[in-house]
């Protein structure tokens, strides 16, 4: 996995938004096991402990399960992969109009641009 912190912000919360990432786009598959503690805290140049932290965390989210002897794996649950999916996309989309809003744009010139964006890109792909 490619791991980008930021100072600034608590470490286990940057791995829960990374991994939660990570899970939405399938580059972790659904069901799929985990490796250890310490080998994703030495794959993220981070603490065991702080790495533990946010594994529990993404537990209680219902992301991952835990199986006694065999590791952590990810959810297969469809229901709450698809309200991973959303709960991403609405907070992408407050924090896009927050940031357009603060440049003057009105929401129905906000909604104007995404439309005319995604009808310039869907043009380059050919669609």
């Amino acid at each position: 996995m490619d791991w980008n912190f930021k100072e600034g912000f608590p470490i286990y919360k940057q791995i829960v938004d990374q991994m939660s990432q990570f899970i939405a786009s399938g580059a972790i598959k659904p069901g799929g096991r985990l490796a250890s503690v310490r080998e994703l805290a030495l794959d993220a140049g981070v603490n065991p402990n702080t790495m533990q932290r946010a594994l529990s965390e993404l537990e209680r989210h219902g992301l991952l399960h835990s199986e006694r002897t065999s590791g952590r794996f990810i959810t297969d649950d469809e229901n709450v992969l698809k309200k991973l999916r959303s709960d991403l996309s609405m907070g992408y989309i407050e924090e896009f109009f927050i940031n357009l809003e603060k440049l003057g744009l009105t929401n129905e010139e906000i909604v104007w641009a995404v439309t005319d964006y995604a009808k310039q890109i869907a043009v380059k792909k050919g669609e």
